[in-house]
């Protein structure tokens, strides 16, 4: 079996055969590790952490990345993305992932060919290949180098590294894009994505650090990992009370829990691998 040390020597080989690197940075614990190990492995000169910015994710989140990866020791470059003008996107098809994720690579390769760069890398790990992910194939026509998935790296191995290297935020909670909440083929607006960022905000305020509100139209339904079902139940009437104060008429709870991926349950196999 593969040890993390050895996984670990796996990324180093990797990114030894480069020289300069753009990476892809969220602030999310995967991108996290991939900016660690450019750093500790070609040096701060050698690096680029780019940060986008978008109508899709909020900008507490983007703020935090800007301020983590400058507390790594990072160079940062933040970038605007418009997702909603691509129609694609805006109208949230089976096949968004893919246009949003084309946006994205494009936009980093335009950076890494102005500014000199010879890579551009993202932290897809070996996870990312079980779920619905259009995205690969952008990376893939975009030639973006996954190094973690290069390690055979999943989510376990990330936070057992990232522990090691004494990265904070090894065990963060996992973020996505906000129009995971929006059942396909349903219009994204900039009001509805209000809603639902300050509607998850809210909750999170709460103690929910894992939450999804997933819009049905006037119906918001709640997401909380199944242990916390009870701690949110017992709060349903401030949680109802606030929800529909910031827009909805219907609150409910999933009584499944949350589960990450959750609106692709409704796409058929024939859809799956159309778009995948």
């Amino acid at each position: 079996m593969t040890t993390i040390d050895e996984k670990e020597q796996a990324i180093v080989a990797n990114l030894k055969k480069m020289n300069k690197v753009i990476v892809a940075f969220s602030g999310g614990i995967d991108s996290t590790l991939v900016l660690k190990m450019a750093l500790k492995t070609l040096g701060k000169e050698n690096v680029l952490a780019v940060i986008a910015n978008s109508e899709l994710f909020t900008d507490e989140e983007y703020n935090k990345a800007i301020t983590l990866a400058e507390e790594m020791g990072a160079t940062v470059y933040g970038t605007e993305l418009n997702y909603l003008s691509d129609i694609h996107i805006s109208n949230n098809t089976p096949d968004s992932w893919y246009y949003s994720k084309k946006m994205f690579y494009d936009a980093l390769n335009k950076i890494a060919l102005e500014k000199g760069y010879d890579a551009v890398l993202d932290g897809m790990i070996m996870d990312d290949n079980s779920d619905f992910r259009p995205g690969l194939r952008a990376r893939d026509e975009a030639n973006a180098k996954s190094i973690l998935q290069d390690a055979d790296f999943y989510k376990t191995d990330v936070r057992e590294l990232a522990q090691k290297l004494n990265l904070n935020n090894w065990n963060k909670v996992a973020s996505c894009s906000v129009s995971s909440r929006f059942p396909y083929d349903t219009k994204l607006t900039l009001d509805n994505i209000k809603l639902v960022m300050d509607a998850e905000h809210y909750l999170r305020g709460l103690g929910f650090t894992t939450v999804r509100v997933r819009f049905h139209g006037d119906v918001a339904r709640v997401e909380v990992p199944a242990e916390q079902l009870n701690g949110l139940l017992a709060l349903n009437e401030d949680v109802n009370a606030k929800l529909i104060d910031l827009g909805f008429k219907y609150v409910t709870m999933d009584l499944k829990g949350f589960k990450s991926g959750r609106m692709n349950q409704v796409l058929s196999d024939k859809q799956l691998k159309m778009y995948a």
